[in-house]
């Protein structure tokens, strides 16, 4: 059977971008930057995603456009005879269903925000009281269950009419309605009253603030800034690799790579540009944690005029932003049972859709009937599914992309740089091949063991 292709080098853009464009964009990076002090932690940012993910970005698309396949076989497909890399494409399943068991719940966070900002719930209601608004949904097993379950309807619908009528179509106008309502937020944004403040300390790097505290201050938010752009792109678990499956060779994959990191850095900057004059604008702290988007937020909307179509807008495009993650991680899910096992579309959509319905439930109900599922330093079934995807699956899964394209015992430079400058558009530089081979390693390394670091802390504590 003869695999399907994107219908224009557009839609591989942008369903690729949809997939790095999520949570970690418009939900973490704000909060983050504003714990760290702004716009100096924004340039920090910028460089190690140059420098980190990118690269690996491109191995995945590599690694997917060779062989013709998604993770399920990829591997199977390029490695040396008798070698065992095709063994990570459980790994990679486990930590694509993972990230989805608790991704989707907080998709349906976004759809429930999104239905009470158009209904004027939050009207008149200070932070506290949108805080007990948040909290009541968190508590309600039904509600945040029928929410979630809608988010998955969605994936399996989109996902069961194929790349090119599903994943394609839906995508790409999700993301031109997403870049439309972004640009209509930033513009209310940048025009309040004292929204100034707020730019300055988004646009105006003062690294002086990093190093107020000592030199811990900037060595934690060089590490979160490092975290943040390896994750932001979504490279580890095979998410990326199967667009690049899906994409024919008339272009060159760094050049792709670069607009596809381009477009996710764009929305995150964008978001900041909402967040940030508006925090400024009404007197509230930046750095106010997760909270910031689902607590602080409908409160600062609340003191616009119009307050409920500005959050309704916003948690319009955090509802798209989110599903266009689930969307594109669902079709990795769907396309391994037909590379796997040859099932149909069909019956690879209905046996994953029931199982990630019913896998999604534990994270439902870890905030009401088993709230009191904690792992110390980690936290409820959501941080601890978070916490297995994030700091171990993603780094490790980075890792094996790596030294699978740059070691002799894998795939090898020379097979991945030649499929990686195949087309038109920019090289992969063959100078960094001492970069990729002898310092990145440690730096994802850097990255796995810093995750460890609460936990650690919760024993001395205790």
């Amino acid at each position: 059977m003869e695999r399907e292709q994107f219908g224009s080098r557009l839609g591989f853009i942008l369903i690729s971008a949809g997939c790095a464009i999520g949570l970690g964009n418009v939900w973490r990076f704000p909060y983050i930057t504003g714990q760290y002090g702004g716009a100096a932690f924004v340039v920090m940012f910028l460089g190690f995603l140059a420098i980190f993910a990118l690269p690996i970005l491109v191995m995945e698309f590599a690694v997917g456009r060779a062989s013709q396949k998604g993770v399920a076989r990829s591997f199977n497909v390029l490695e040396p005879a008798r070698s065992k890399w095709h063994r990570f494409k459980w790994v990679a399943l486990v930590g694509n269903y993972l990230l989805m068991m608790f991704y989707t719940a907080v998709c349906g966070w976004m759809l429930a925000f999104m239905v009470k900002s158009a209904g004027n719930t939050f009207d008149g209601l200070d932070a506290a009281q949108v805080e007990g608004v948040f909290n009541g949904l968190l508590g309600n097993p039904v509600e945040m269950a029928a929410y979630t379950l809608v988010t998955v309807l969605i994936g399996v619908l989109v996902t069961r009419a194929g790349v090119r009528n599903g994943v394609e179509r839906v995508t790409k106008v999700m993301m031109v309605a997403l870049f439309l309502v972004l640009a209509v937020l930033v513009v209310r944004a940048v025009t309040l009253p004292g929204a100034a403040e707020g730019l300055a300390f988004y646009l105006m790097p003062d690294f002086g603030k990093l190093l107020a505290d000592g030199p811990q201050t900037f060595f934690d938010a060089m590490l979160a800034a490092m975290g943040q752009a390896f994750f932001t792109v979504s490279v580890g678990i095979g998410s990326m690799s199967i667009f690049g499956s899906y994409i024919d060779k008339k272009f060159a994959l760094t050049g792709e790579a670069v607009r596809i990191a381009g477009l996710d850095t764009l929305v995150a900057v964008m978001a900041g540009l909402i967040i940030f004059p508006a925090c400024f604008a009404f007197g509230v702290e930046p750095g106010s944690g997760p909270g910031l988007v689902f607590i602080t937020l409908p409160s600062v909307f609340n003191q616009m005029p119009l307050g409920g179509l500005w959050g309704a807008l916003f948690f319009i495009f955090m509802s798209f932003a989110a599903l266009s993650t689930v969307i594109a991680v669902f079709e990795n899910i769907m396309s391994f049972g037909m590379d796997q096992w040859g099932w149909s579309r069909n019956k690879s959509c209905l046996v994953n859709g029931i199982a990630l319905a019913v896998l999604s439930m534990p994270c439902v109900l870890g905030f009401s009937v088993w709230a009191g599922v904690e792992v110390p330093g980690i936290g409820n079934i959501q941080a601890i599914e978070d916490f297995l995807v994030s700091n171990n699956l993603l780094p490790l899964g980075a890792l094996v992309f790596l030294l699978f394209c740059t070691s002799k015992r894998g795939w090898g430079w020379d097979n991945f740089l030649t499929e990686a400058n195949t087309g038109r558009g920019m090289s992969y530089p063959k100078i960094i091949k001492p970069y990729l081979r002898y310092v990145l390693p440690i730096l994802i390394l850097v990255v796995l063991i810093t995750g460890y670091a609460p936990i650690v802390q919760s024993w001395f504590v205790a």
